[in-house]
């Protein structure tokens, strides 16, 4: 936070980030897009890249912890990890702190996936240009933190 600025009034607080959301709805279909574009020398759907993408930085997880932590239902996720699975990029193994909830993990098959997948967006991002700074970027994500807290109450379900 910058502390030479105060913080925003609630009412003018609420235009700039109808502002935000302006921008990232229509960025986050068009990283969709290419994702979906871009995905087929893998085979990854968006559904299947963001679970191998929450396996891979997060280790093996059940269905339940994944949908909760992508705010989808647990319907979605278990189909999009039995395409996974289908596919050899993510296994189910036995979970000891619950029998009835597997872990799911990815293969070497998924590791190589979505590591080609994200070295290709990662090409893609460096083209990005301009004269953003570290500060940009932290204050970004602090305020989009901040939206994504505020709707932790949706029901995914």
């Amino acid at each position: 936070m910058n502390d030479a600025e105060p913080p925003l009034p609630p009412d003018e607080l609420a235009h700039r980030l109808t502002d935000v959301f302006a921008l990232v709805g229509p960025l986050y279909r068009r990283v969709l897009r290419a994702v979906e574009r871009n995905a087929p020398a893998e085979g990854l759907s968006v559904g299947v890249r963001a679970v191998l993408d929450l396996l891979r930085g997060n280790g093996p997880m059940t269905v339940p912890q994944m949908g909760r932590a992508q705010a989808l239902s647990r319907q979605f996720v278990q189909r999009t990890v039995n395409d996974a699975a289908a596919r050899n990029l993510v296994e189910t193994v036995p979970n000891p702190a619950h029998k009835r909830s597997p872990l799911v993990r990815l293969t070497d098959d998924g590791r190589a996936a979505i590591d080609a997948l994200t070295s290709r967006e990662h090409a893609l991002l460096r083209r990005t240009g301009g004269d953003l700074t570290e500060s940009d970027v932290a204050a970004c994500t602090r305020v989009l933190g901040r939206m994504l807290e505020l709707f932790d109450h949706v029901d995914v379900d």
